[in-house]
């Protein structure tokens, strides 16, 4: 998914970003940060959050 389609999907669920981060264990500032593409996500906490939010795929479920 694109983050525009992730922000679309929140949006239709009622759901804040906010609220997602305190829920899986993130920092609002950290969730937003990959949704914006300030962070390339490509290792550690931010591609975690990538892949939680759908924004990449799992490399470990291969």
């Amino acid at each position: 998914m694109t983050a525009e389609q992730v922000k679309s999907l929140f949006r239709q669920r009622g759901v804040t970003f906010t609220r997602w981060a305190e829920e899986n264990g993130y920092s609002r500032n950290e969730v937003y940060r990959v949704l914006n593409g300030f962070t390339k996500a490509r290792y550690g906490k931010s591609h975690e959050i990538a892949v939680k939010l759908g924004l990449k795929p799992d490399s470990k479920a291969a």
